[in-house]
């Protein structure tokens, strides 16, 4: 069976550096017409007694400018407890 291929995004921190994550996935909330992007760092494989590290943003899409989309900080207590359930849910499955 071939393996899918994850989506890979390029964050740059204060410093300038490049770090590469792969997408866990997206989500809208219907209600607020947000979207959300759960990301793991490349390389950072998940062991069985380690969990992998999960960043979380709310994004928009930028269609034809040179960054497609751009990340901003989740920033309320409600906005993380529902990331945090849709988290849950993914990884039960």
């Amino acid at each position: 069976m071939a393996q899918e291929e994850k989506e890979r995004i390029v964050i740059p921190d204060e410093n300038g550096d490049e770090h590469l994550f792969d997408e866990l996935f997206k989500f809208t909330v219907d209600e607020t017409g947000k979207s959300y992007i759960l990301l793991t760092p490349v390389g950072e494989e998940e062991g069985e007694e380690e969990e992998a590290e999960v960043f979380a943003f709310r994004f928009e899409d930028r269609e034809g400018e040179e960054n497609d989309i751009a990340l901003f900080p989740i920033e309320t207590d409600e906005e993380w407890d529902m990331v945090e359930e849709m988290l849950n849910t993914f990884s039960e499955e």
